[in-house]
């Protein structure tokens, strides 16, 4: 069976058994703070799980884009050197909330293998978990009864918690698990050794095909286990795993998943794929990486420095490494293969298909970027290398080029063994080690456990409606990381104060007891369905009732900026064309910040048009027409527009001013004129094909307006109130233009008269001209003169201190004979001696620089100059 038709079998074996099929989630999730990529099938339904939502059947099935590269479930440096593991993979799942449990799920799953697919049942053994009496969670006994109807108890494993207890972090929803494992060896090695002593042994064909989670527990942040309010089962199937066993295959990048990707690089590259083990690997990581890499991008996540973009620019970084390296690709190529896999898996998941021509331009632009930095890093590890005493690199200078330039410490370590030399990997160790615990001691959050005050299902948002109103806290936690301190997060029976969502930030305001005690909320968030509100303190009387307060004037600002994105993306459709499509979004109270898709700096002239058109809607006084709980599907035909990337409901609420409608769940102006003026500030690019407009309106246009009014009142009186402002600025150009020429060539003049007072100032130290002194030049001029001198003598050593303007500079001329003859390097002097004025610099072996901050360390980097002689 082709992959294609197998995803159809198993969608279509649990839509008959009464499964709602839904669509995949986005690979990258926006409201889990505890996980930045969906890593599991049950991501996207951990608040179903959690009782924080309902879902629209309490049976579903799908096949979900799962990211495991981060945090506990990381695979990505196992990703190329075995056949099984990936970065992205498909999980096809089928799920009840609170409806059938082990029986049915043990059933289906076998029914479907043996009945529906035909594999062999002598190939299976299935696994059940054995208990952990430190947690107080018995032996599987009812699993293990169910499994005995259908194999031998000699086929049923029994798992410790760490194969057989499932959970997906630190916290959260998990619970014991029964898992089916195929043995695709040949009839002759299965005779030799039994299959059921190599499961869960990772060996790469005996594998794990599905696992039944049964989800009973929540493990809370003190690491106990508490039930949750129903039972459910959460289903894995791991579907390249199951193309292999259905292919007849031993890996599964011999599958029909992979082999078209293959093909083709195969075809760009030249290097054929199952010849040599090097490039194999390569390969494999090459058609790995661009799957995780291309849907990432489609789902709205730009590879960048931080966060989610990070460490999507890592794992394309790594490809491209193994493509310069092993399959020597000096040019961009992985991006070629966005269009094999757009055809491959188009069908199954559109997104790839729409978004193809971003996603290309996308990593073109990263893969051309980082061979440009793998280029200047091959520069920069041959200085270190010149600079190096014996055989062994500098672990510290390695992790430099690492942490500095990007430079990957594999490809360093391999450059070094070809040249002969040895890495100090144990030093670099400790570097990257210290680096982890800064950002690991920055980043961390500690969570405690909920304290429940009084259980209440309802939790609404009013503030569309209201920006005050009466509140019980139901619950509350205390947080804390060395950002932001000590913080508690609240939940309310009902909140008025919006969370951060879909751009926007969340509100700011207060809570009011009934003795008058004010506790400020600092910040509004959303964590699996419920708003959270975060305060520096704790209310002293817990259970009062309160008068919640949303800031009107944060409110009404960030309103503003909320409406006038929505007219600032239909102005950009208008102006630059259909083509373009919101890439991402933030909604301060401040400015606003809108990445679209489009393939060319958009012109003065182009955001001139932009501006109009938006404040053009804004002098219309557009009323907002508000639409809660239409039908995702008839506010799509009536023309809203959705995003690519965010996850929607059954029923949506649009939003619509004039012509423009967008799908939304945001807060903004009642009526167009409340924005008062849009003013773009900057636009520029993000990624390849991917453009950033920033913007302001209504306080924050106003104070730059009266700012920007108030400095032209103070030029016109510098300037004596010149009835043209520009030309006399103009003039005034004109005149520092001449000035500075003349200047630099009385600096020139200079240098050449001072030429002859230092010839007779030179020193013969060993053989060698010699002369460190500090002269009155700016540094071009000092320059100009080192090299002067130069050209008259074959064996000079001169160091030219200078300090304009309280910048002290060292420049350093050696005689290319020197260089070759006495083993000199400029570029290790001004290195120590730019120590003395507490800097640095370099260049080449007979010319460099350094620059620093202390004038007063020039006489002392002077002074032992001459050392580099003795």
């Amino acid at each position: 069976m082709k992959s294609q038709d197998i995803r159809k079998a198993y969608l279509n074996f649990f839509e008959s058994k009464g499964h709602l099929i839904v669509p995949s989630a986005p690979i990258v999730l926006k409201d889990d703070p505890t996980l930045m990529f969906n890593n599991s099938g049950m991501a996207q339904f951990k608040e179903y799980f959690l009782g924080n939502a309902t879902p629209k059947s309490n049976r579903i099935a799908d096949t979900q884009k799962c990211l495991r590269v981060s945090g506990k479930h990381n695979d990505l440096e196992d990703v190329g050197f075995d056949t099984y593991h990936h970065t992205m993979f498909e999980m096809l799942g089928n799920w009840s909330f609170g409806d059938y449990f082990k029986k049915e799920a043990i059933e289906w799953a076998w029914e479907f293998l043996t009945a529906v697919l035909k594999i062999d049942k002598d190939r299976l053994y299935v696994s059940v978990f054995e208990g952990n009496p430190a947690e107080n969670v018995p032996f599987d006994q009812e699993a293990f009864d169910l499994w005995k109807q259908f194999v031998a108890e000699d086929r049923i494993v029994l798992g410790n918690k760490k194969d057989n207890f499932w959970e997906m972090g630190e916290q959260g929803p998990c619970g014991p698990c029964s898992e089916i494992h195929i043995d695709l060896r040949s009839d002759e090695e299965r005779a030799k050794v039994s299959g059921f002593s190599l499961v869960n042994a990772d060996h790469p064909q005996v594998v794990e095909i599905w696992n039944n989670v049964f989800m009973e527990f929540n493990r809370k942040a003190d690491g106990s286990l508490e039930k949750l309010p129903a039972k459910h089962v959460d289903t894995g199937m791991g579907f390249e795993r199951l193309c292999m066993a259905m292919q007849g295959k031993t890996s599964n990048y011999d599958t029909d998943v992979f082999t078209p990707l293959i093909r083709e690089v195969e075809t760009i590259t030249g290097f054929k794929y199952a010849v040599d083990e090097k490039t194999d690997i390569a390969i494999r990581v090459v058609v790995d990486h661009v799957r995780a890499v291309a849907f990432a991008i489609a789902d709205g996540q730009l590879p960048s420095n931080t966060g989610a973009g990070y460490v999507i620019r890592r794992i394309l970084r790594r490809a491209i490494r193994y493509g310069f390296t092993f399959l020597n690709r000096k040019e961009p190529f992985i991006y070629k293969l966005v269009e094999v896999l757009s055809r491959q898996m188009g069908e199954s998941f559109p997104e790839i298909k729409s978004q193809q021509n971003l996603v290309t331009q996308v990593i073109k632009e990263e893969e051309s970027s980082f061979l440009r930095t793998l280029d200047q890093g091959l520069v920069l590890l041959d200085s270190v290398i010149a600079s190096t005493v014996g055989k062994e690199v500098s672990g510290a200078r390695a992790f430099e080029l690492y942490d500095t330039f990007g430079f990957p410490i594999d490809l360093t370590a391999l450059i070094l063994r070809e040249k002969g030399y040895s890495l100090n990997e144990a030093e670099f160790d400790a570097e990257l080690k210290k680096q982890k615990e800064r950002s690991r001691a920055a980043s961390k959050v500690t969570t405690g456990d909920w304290e429940v005050l009084y259980d209440d299902d309802v939790e609404e948002f009013v503030g569309y409606d209201s920006t005050t109103t009466k509140v019980k806290i139901t619950r509350y936690r205390k947080v804390e990381n060395q950002k932001m301190g000590e913080m508690y997060q609240l939940v309310f029976n009902l909140t008025p104060f919006y969370p951060e969502g879909g751009g926007q930030i969340g509100d700011q305001g207060f809570i009011e007891a009934s003795n008058g005690e004010v506790i400020y909320i600092e910040d509004t968030k959303k964590e699996n369905n419920v708003i959270i509100h975060f305060t520096k303190t704790l209310p002293r009387k817990l259970e009062d009732t309160f008068t919640a307060v949303v800031n009107s004037e944060f409110r009404k600002n960030v309103s503003s900026n909320h409406s006038a994105t929505h007219l600032l993306h239909q102005a950009l459709r208008a102006v630059l064309g259909t083509h373009v499509e919101q890439k991402g979004s933030l909604v301060s109270n401040s400015y606003l910040r809108f990445d679209f898709s489009h393939f060319a700096k958009v012109t003065e002239d182009e955001l001139k048009q932009v501006e109009e058109f938006v404040n053009a809607r804004i002098l219309d006084a557009l009323p907002l027409v508000e639409r809660r709980n239409i039908p995702f599907q008839q506010a799509l035909d009536e023309g809203a527009m959705a995003l690519f990337g965010e996850k929607y409901g059954d029923t949506v609420r649009a939003i619509k001013f004039g012509e423009s409608m967008e799908l939304c769940g945001g807060i903004h102006v009642q009526n167009t004129k409340d924005i008062w003026h849009f003013m773009i500030t900057s636009e520029s690019a993000v990624a390849a094909g991917v453009r950033r407009i920033e913007a302001i309106t209504n306080d924050f246009a106003k104070n730059y307006l009266m700012e920007q009014n108030s400095l032209l009142q103070e030029v016109k009186g510098l300037l004596k109130n010149p009835q043209d402002i520009s030309k006399s600025v103009t003039s005034l150009q004109d005149e520092n233009a001449k000035l500075k020429k003349q200047v630099e060539q009385l600096l020139k003049d200079k240098a050449k008269n001072m030429k002859g007072e230092l010839v007779s100032q030179f020193q013969s130290v060993n053989g060698v001209d010699f002369l460190a002194i500090q002269v009155d030049l700016d540094p071009a001029g000092a320059k100009d003169l080192a090299h002067d001198l130069g050209s008259d003598k074959d064996n000079l050593f001169l160091i030219l201190a200078t300090a304009q303007e309280g910048k002290p500079m060292l420049t350093c001329y050696i005689s290319k004979e020197l260089v070759a003859s006495k083993g000199l390097n400029a570029g290790q002097v001004v290195r120590e001696l730019g120590k003395f004025i507490q800097g640095g610099g370099g260049g080449q072996p007979f010319f460099a620089t350094a620059g620093g901050k202390n004038v007063a360390g020039i006489a002392e980097a002077l002074a032992n100059a001459k050392n580099f002689l003795n």
